[in-house]
């Protein structure tokens, strides 16, 4: 099967500041890798200082006209966005496995994830409506409304090119903001097709720039955005020491920031759960992407009255996922994104294994495939030291610990600086409730693996940040609340 796109003007390799594509200077490219067999697939701009001035600029000159258009003009233009991104589906999920690894399915499973946040906020962008407040006295009338941020600079990881760029960018554009973005320096392609469809799709020139840079002038692109007061809003994904940089920085011009930072989500099973149900949704919420999501499961909290059967169960699903590229259609688990991602995973399983954990499957590379791919593994006995209950492995590790007692699972689950998802299965209705109300998350999957939709709110708590993605909340990040007050009308 060949990743090969059927509309090749999809495939753009410049930044798009001021409505106008710029190519890489001389010298001056970033080489963009397919993970599968780290050949190279494009060479972007290796932007600096002076592409993220320019972007800034682009888009704080676009803000007053953008910021007046009218709020169903506005959403207009997202829907024709969406509609484009979707009769562009397969296209752009050849783009994000090219780039990313994933199984196409996947990949073009991730462009209808993307689409659905368009929609969802095209709708929103007609219902940022304000409020009328009694007055407290005669002859005076109160309103609050709520009017865009201003302009927003965006910071998208690799993991999910096409729906992290669509689920910060689609609200910005709803509540008439512009913006800047720096996708992730491993997955650049994506996000350039899709700005490409959204100029397309009648974005006006200056609203929404977009510039690339390799992970060592990267903080040259964000400290300009970071030093400029004319950028309202951060929005990151990403690392928590990344995210505590940004907010440190974004003190000295006071700048709203939306942050959803790393993750260690616990996955508990009860003894009174359904132990296939509960199997299913550890493997659609920890497998997906390789592991390489923010809400996987990072530590399996499991009874020691279902501990066997469970194992059972999972080693032999796991021992059945086939690994390999994006190119073979029947690859369900696709290559890490790059050899760093495989290293720690290595490491996360040695420390392991080397403090009693025991390898029920995988466990191991597959240098037969390439480089970057790491068989899917299920490690029996973990506990507190080891370094994958306490690091975000971001791979297809599945790490055991047993438990007997609910508050102690509970205590376990909650003994984490993070706090973005958690996952239980437990058919006790009065358990549901009592372990609901008692973990430490901003996102609960009860007796659910796929957590994720655009009408519901995303972000964590603690040291996974704060911020919320997708539903109504979503639009709120990107406004601010102006009171009007009007006196004399008696």
């Amino acid at each position: 099967m060949h990743l090969t796109l059927s509309k090749p003007g999809l495939m753009r390799t410049g930044n798009f500041i001021a409505g106008q594509w710029h190519e890489a200077a001389e010298g001056t490219a970033l080489v963009v890798t397919n993970p599968a067999n780290n050949e190279p697939i494009a060479r972007v701009p290796d932007s600096g200082a002076a592409a993220a001035r320019a972007a800034v600029d682009a888009a704080h000159a676009a803000f007053p006209a953008w910021k007046k258009t009218p709020a169903k003009v506005r959403a207009q233009c997202l829907k024709r966005w969406n509609d484009l991104v979707l009769s562009h589906q397969e296209d752009l999920g050849r783009l994000i496995s090219r780039e990313q690894g994933k199984p196409l399915a996947e990949g073009i499973g991730e462009v209808a994830y993307a689409a659905s946040y368009i929609e969802w906020f095209a709708e929103e962008a007609t219902r940022a409506n304000g409020d009328i407040i009694p007055a407290p006295v005669p002859g005076r009338r109160m309103f609050a409304l709520r009017e865009p941020v201003g302009v927003v600079a965006a910071v998208t990881p690799w993991n999910f090119p096409a729906a992290m760029i669509a689920r910060k960018i689609a609200p910005a554009l709803a509540a008439g903001c512009t913006v800047v973005c720096k996708p992730a320096e491993d997955t650049p392609l994506t996000s350039l097709a899709l700005v490409a469809l959204a100029a397309e799709a009648g974005v006006p020139p200056g609203v929404l720039n977009i510039v690339t840079a390799s992970r060592e002038r990267t903080p040259e692109v964000v400290d300009v955005w970071l030093a400029d007061a004319r950028v309202r809003k951060i929005t990151f994904t990403g690392s928590t020491p990344v995210g505590k940089h940004l907010a440190r920085r974004s003190a000295d011009t006071l700048k709203k920031l939306s942050l959803e930072l790393g993750g260690n989500a616990p996955f508990i099973v009860f003894e009174d759960a359904d132990i296939k149900a509960a199997v299913d949704g550890l493997m659609a919420a920890k497998f997906r992407n390789g592991g390489q999501t923010c809400v996987c499961p990072n530590r399996v909290f499991v009874h020691d009255a279902v501990y066997a059967s469970f194992s059972d169960l999972l080693v032999r699903r796991v021992a059945e996922l086939r690994v390999g590229p994006a190119s073979d259609e029947a690859s369900q688990i696709g290559p890490m994104i790059n050899a760093r991602a495989v290293e720690k995973i290595e490491r996360h399983v040695q420390d392991a294994v080397s403090r009693g954990a025991g390898v029920l499957t995988g466990g191991k590379r597959l240098p037969a495939l390439g480089d970057n791919y790491y068989a899917p593994t299920v490690l029996a006995d973990v506990d507190a030291t080891m370094a994958c209950a306490s690091e975000e492995t971001f791979g297809p590790v599945a790490p055991l610990t047993r438990f007997g007692d609910e508050a102690e699972v509970i205590a376990q689950a909650n003994d984490t600086p993070f706090g973005l998802a958690a996952y239980f299965y437990s058919r006790d209705v009065r358990r549901i409730w009592r372990v609901a109300d008692a973990l430490e998350s901003g996102i609960v999957g009860i007796n659910e693996g796929a957590i994720s939709a655009e009408a519901a709110p995303f972000g964590g708590v603690k040291d996974s940040g704060y911020g919320r993605e997708g539903s109504a909340h979503g639009l709120d990040d990107y406004l601010h609340t102006k009171y009007l007050c009007q006196g004399q009308l008696d």
